[in-house]
């Protein structure tokens, strides 16, 4: 970013997707499934919905970014087959520029008067997390857990007042996924929200008091930052692979629980790419490390995603019923009560595996296997009609209503389960 007499001049040197289009099918029977499935691997598509090929399934709400090289052949082999689609966004170029502040100069502000209804580079998120260790020193410690596959610090909030005493802990992350960026978002909004209200809020003022928040408000650091200057749509992390050109692992298939089996790839050109190993991305070795040496003292982790409106506990990799699933789901019904408050918005909530599809290797999962009773996954707003583009206007309902459902697990992990 370079500062030219106060405007901050963003560098977008995005790869461009004039009339790039983004459809929805649901494939009707097994048949249409496989045809799907089979065009998909010829014409390369970027699949948004689900996120990997082999959890297409009947009657699987499919939403798939088509390149305008692709697009004929696509639709027409869709006619033929008589797969029925509707196309959500026609033109990816345009939704890109009308939906945020990105592609016009904004004005430089003080970090004291930093905006957070509007999406934000890494390096700004980066100096206004040390504004606020140097500003807010009495709630707020900035520290590194490691560095990134292209060497940059992967830095985590300590958030909570200081006590001599045994605090519990909350860990939560954002932007596992370089494309998710309303996750980012929210990480910065719950910070927010922390600070501002702590004096006024009894709420917030007993979650400081008895626990510690570990914040991480981008945990892909390398993807979120080429998403911001050359790929929009980039999900993965950014490491090398030696025998294939195609780059980067997905940061949540690449825990050492189930690793790389259902939902998982071993392809490295794929999205889903679970790695050459476990714990291979630095960046998921570094969270795993901090979580492991943390012990018992860590109650809940979240982590938060994009898109689709749901409410995720273990398991992912399994249809099994978790040990403590009673407690757990009643905290993920009153978290999304909670949510629907504030703006009506609906959210599903269940296990992962049912409520969404089954995928392998995740961070939820790993937190789960390791001790942590309270593990959950969020998928933010919303269902499709702008999926990875959720619009600058939307930051603040949608921050608004997490922001409650979080309050609301939070309160609960302090409360003995019924």
């Amino acid at each position: 970013c370079n500062t030219l007499g106060g405007t901050l001049m963003v560098n977008i040197t995005f790869s461009l997707f004039y009339s790039d289009k983004l459809i929805r099918l649901i494939p009707r029977s097994k048949e249409q499934a496989n045809a799907l499935k089979k065009i998909y691997h010829q014409l390369q598509v970027d699949l948004w919905q689900p996120s990997s090929i082999s959890c297409l399934s009947e009657e699987t709400v499919t939403d798939v970014r088509i390149p305008q090289n692709a697009s004929r052949t696509l639709l027409a082999f869709l006619q033929e087959a008589h797969i029925q689609y509707t196309i959500l966004i026609e033109d990816l170029q345009k939704a890109l520029e009308n939906g945020s502040s990105l592609q016009t100069q904004r004005k430089r502000r003080s970090p004291s008067e930093y905006n957070y209804e509007v999406y934000h580079s890494l390096e700004e998120i980066q100096s206004w997390m040390h504004h606020l260790n140097k500003t807010q020193s009495g709630l707020i410690r900035m520290f590194s857990i490691g560095r990134s596959y292209e060497g940059r610090p992967l830095f985590v909030l300590k958030l909570g007042r200081k006590s001599r005493a045994y605090k519990r802990a909350v860990w939560i992350d954002c932007g596992i996924h370089a494309r998710e960026w309303i996750g980012p978002a929210f990480c910065q909004w719950f910070v927010r929200e922390a600070l501002l209200t702590y004096k006024t809020d009894p709420a917030m003022r007993k979650m400081l008091n008895h626990l510690y928040f570990y914040i991480m408000p981008v945990f892909n650091v390398d993807g979120y930052h080429f998403s911001w200057t050359h790929d929009r749509f980039w999900r993965k992390t950014r490491s090398r692979n030696s025998r294939f050109r195609c780059r980067g692992v997905d940061a949540n298939r690449n825990w050492k629980v189930k690793w790389c089996d259902e939902g998982a790839s071993v392809h490295p050109c794929d999205d889903t790419y679970c790695g050459p190993f476990p714990e291979s991305e630095p960046e998921v070795k570094a969270v795993a490390n901090f979580l492991r040496k943390q012990g018992k003292r860590i109650t809940a982790y979240l982590s938060f995603h994009a898109y689709a409106q749901m409410l995720l506990y273990p398991y992912s990799y399994k249809y099994a019923t978790i040990p403590n699933f009673s407690c757990v789901e009643y905290a993920a019904y009153k978290a999304v009560k909670a949510l629907r408050s504030v703006h009506g918005v609906q959210y599903r909530y269940g296990p992962a595996s049912q409520t969404l599809y089954i995928s392998s290797g995740n961070s939820m999962d790993w937190a789960y296997k390791n001790g942590i009773p309270y593990a959950f996954a969020f998928e933010l707003r919303d269902t499709g009609h702008f999926g990875f583009l959720l619009p600058e206007m939307l930051i603040k309902p949608t921050c608004t209503e997490t922001m409650l459902a979080v309050k609301n697990i939070t309160v609960h992990l302090l409360k003995k389960c019924p």
